[in-house]
């Protein structure tokens, strides 16, 4: 039989271990607040057995109180009744008293787990290769964090306690009820074992829905997030219309599966409620009948006042499956948000096998030896493994491929035999099609990615030796798509160097070009940035980009088609600023504009992945080869 498929024609997914998932949970909730949870299973038992004395209590009220009164010829004496009343009202207020802490207890434990829930989801998502963010939508990683996380809450806070609350009502009534009536418990157990027949029955046809409901909500947030971000695009080719239609699409499939989850959880607490009235009924007969022809001497004859109890009892019984019912909705939401949480939990971190540490150094004696405190020279420190000796290498921005292949995925590769050396203080520049391969070798510089094939020696050390934290802290990048952070310009510009003092921040927004316009904002460097930046230009968003590249002082620049978006007006000042932080500084500069790299040291041109020419402006011109073909073709365009 071919597995059902979803509105979209996929197989529906299926939640895989349900029972490990929940337990996980526990584990994840005691971990932290076991203290807090063995108080909230004391209050919840006093509070059952508060609610569990005073129906007992009907029994002793009806059979040794009111029967007696009734049946008394002289005045009542309601002193004893008066007693017992008041010692089952110091119960009740007690079992008051129990709830209001259990209810305190498991707000606080409720949002203490999701808070360190969260700080585990964030933790592990900032370990994650970029590769990850890649391959998957941010709107479904915003959903782990929001509905996902949302389904937990309703699960800790409602849900388990109702759990515990109704395993310690089903046993402590259970044998209440025996004691009372073993012929009406048979019945009740009776009854009871139907209604578990159709909650499995339901449940096994409500689960998967739960799961598919929530991956077709992360997809509809993460569709309303991508449009959001491209309204720009959208109103100017008048797409509005195709962008409903394409969400109404997405809503239908996340409202079927929505539908069919919450329909049989829907019927099951309605189901369940009226089995339980089936069971008061029967009990409610037999018991009559025991009460009215059965004799005192028999062990199954009962009194009223047994049978009003036991009928209370009865409903206390059924109560607890009803309350689960109601719950099963949140529980299965919860587990299949939990599933989505833990496999983000579960990603596999960007792997750092690497030893060789970027320190600072000073020069003692005609040797650089390492130090605290920040000299401005920077060395790589080599621990090696042979023999754990150390030697410190400076810092100098010599960058060797040698023989670099690399594919994303294995089978595919889209680099081939990369062959180059850039030397300290060289701009090498990498011009090509769309989707030749240039960025993708910046990526391997900085090990976002790993190459299969070949070596990448950074001042004469294998890339793969070296910190991945320590490798990245000696590059700078100024990308196409500035990301600016919430906060002021002085903060974004510091993020390169988060210890900068102010003196530090307006010397590199001078050497960016960024200061003239930056003193002219209403509150200068403590203008607030909202919206990554939407009440700056493209290019004063650019400027700040290279001011925080330039305050972290890095030997290597890696330039990605930094002044394509930007006009070329603007283009020359960012120009003139990207100018003076590539003095003396390795470059790697990626551009479709070839205006800009013409002053370059190397001019290296790929097509399909492969170094097809190299050489300097001059020398590639004269050779008439594809360089030719891609700047005369601009410079006629322009």
């Amino acid at each position: 039989m071919p597995p059902m498929r979803g509105a979209m024609g996929r197989p529906k997914p299926k939640l895989e271990n349900p029972g490990k998932i929940f337990f996980r949970i526990l584990g994840s909730v005691f971990s932290n607040y076991g203290v807090h949870l063995v108080f909230v299973f004391l209050c919840i038992i006093i509070s059952v057995f508060a609610s569990l004395q005073g129906t007992l209590f009907m029994k002793n009220l009806i059979d040794d109180y009111i029967k007696p009164m009734l049946l008394s010829e002289g005045p009542a004496d309601f002193a004893p009744l008066a007693r017992a009343i008041l010692r089952v009202a110091i119960f009740y207020l007690l079992g008051a008293v129990a709830g209001y802490a259990q209810n305190v207890l498991m707000i606080y434990v409720t949002q203490g787990s999701l808070k360190n829930m969260r700080n585990k989801l964030f933790e592990r998502m900032e370990k994650l290769p970029i590769g990850y963010f890649d391959s998957h939508a941010r709107g479904d990683i915003m959903s782990t964090y929001t509905n996902d996380i949302d389904t937990m809450r309703q699960m800790i806070s409602q849900s388990l306690p109702q759990m515990i609350n109704s395993v310690i009502t089903v046993v402590s009534t259970f044998v209440s009820m025996v004691v009372l009536s073993i012929p009406l418990t048979v019945v009740t157990l009776v009854m009871v074992g139907v209604m578990m027949m159709s909650s499995k029955f339901i449940a096994g046809r409500s689960s998967k829905n739960f799961v598919e409901q929530q991956k077709k909500l992360g997809a509809v947030n993460g569709y309303i997030e991508e449009m959001m971000n491209g309204q720009k695009v959208i109103k100017v080719f008048c797409h509005e219309e195709e962008g409903m239609a394409k969400f109404r699409e997405l809503n239908d499939s996340l409202f079927e599966s929505a539908d069919k989850a919450n329909a049989y959880v829907n019927v099951l607490m309605p189901v369940n409620a009226q089995l339980g009235n089936v069971s008061y009924v029967i009990c409610a007969i037999v018991g009559g009948i025991l009460t009215i022809f059965v004799p005192a001497s028999s062990p199954f004859s009962f009194t009223v006042g047994g049978l009003v109890s036991f009928l209370t009892l009865n409903k206390n019984f059924t109560m607890p499956i009803n309350q689960i019912s109601q719950q099963f909705n949140s529980i299965v939401m919860a587990l299949a948000g939990a599933d989505r949480i833990f496999k983000l939990m579960d990603e596999t971190p960007e792997t750092d096998n690497g030893y060789v540490m970027l320190v600072n150094a000073k020069e003692e004696n005609g040797q650089l030896v390492e130090c605290k405190e920040r000299t401005g020279t920077w060395a790589w420190k080599h621990t090696h493994r042979a023999d754990g000796s150390v030697d410190y290498k400076p810092l100098c921005g010599d960058i060797v491929f040698d023989g670099v292949d690399f594919g994303y995925v294995p089978e595919k590769m889209v680099l081939h035999d990369i062959v180059l050396h850039a030397l300290p203080g060289q701009k090498i520049a990498f011009v090509g099609s769309t989707g030749a391969g240039k960025t993708t070798i910046t990526n391997l510089i900085n090990r976002f990615y790993d190459i299969q094939d070949g070596k990448i020696r950074y001042d004469g050390i294998n890339v793969n030796k070296i910190k991945k934290a320590d490798l990245r802290r000696s590059l700078g990048m100024v990308l196409q798509d500035t990301h600016l952070f919430s906060g002021t310009i002085a903060d974004n510009i510091r993020y390169g160097k988060l210890d900068a003092t102010d003196e530090e921040v307006k010397a590199a927004a001078k050497l960016a070009n960024a200061h003239s316009f930056i003193k002219k904002l209403p509150e200068g460097y403590n203008t607030v940035i909202s919206g990554d930046g939407a009440n700056l230009s493209q290019g004063q968003r650019q400027l700040l980009a290279i001011a925080r590249a330039a305050i972290a002082d890095p030997p290597v620049l890696i330039l990605d088609e930094a002044t394509s978006s930007i006009d070329t007006r603007t283009e020359r000042i960012v120009q003139e600023g990207m100018d003076r932080l590539m003095g003396g500084r390795t470059t790697f500069v990626i551009a479709h504009r070839l205006s800009t790299v013409k002053n370059s040291d190397l001019i290296c041109v790929l097509e399909h992945g492969r170094i097809v020419e190299r050489g300097t402006h001059d020398e590639l011109i004269e050779a008439k080869g594809r360089y030719y073909t891609l700047y005369t073709g601009n410079k006629i365009a322009e």
